[in-house]
């Protein structure tokens, strides 16, 4: 199982949460930057339909894979 770690960030004159180099858009306050990556956090957990899925990498090669709907990461936000 994998593991995410999003965290809450200023950003964008505001406040966002960012995983892996990503930020989210924007939010007035931090308050409402940590409420959404705990939302989005949470939705990581919840299982889904196991499906075909694409994907680019950083060096910009596209991938396909599996994705089974069991296989969720493990998620947490850092305020």
């Amino acid at each position: 199982m994998s593991k995410l770690h999003y965290k809450v960030v200023a950003h964008d004159g505001g406040w966002a949460y960012r995983l892996d180099g990503v930020f989210s858009e924007p939010f007035p306050t931090m308050a409402a930057a940590l409420a959404a990556a705990r939302r989005v956090a949470a939705e990581q957990h919840v299982p889904g339909d196991t499906r075909w899925i694409e994907y680019q990498d950083q060096a910009g090669k596209w991938h396909t894979e599996l994705s089974r709907g069991s296989d969720r990461p493990d998620a947490d936000v850092e305020a």
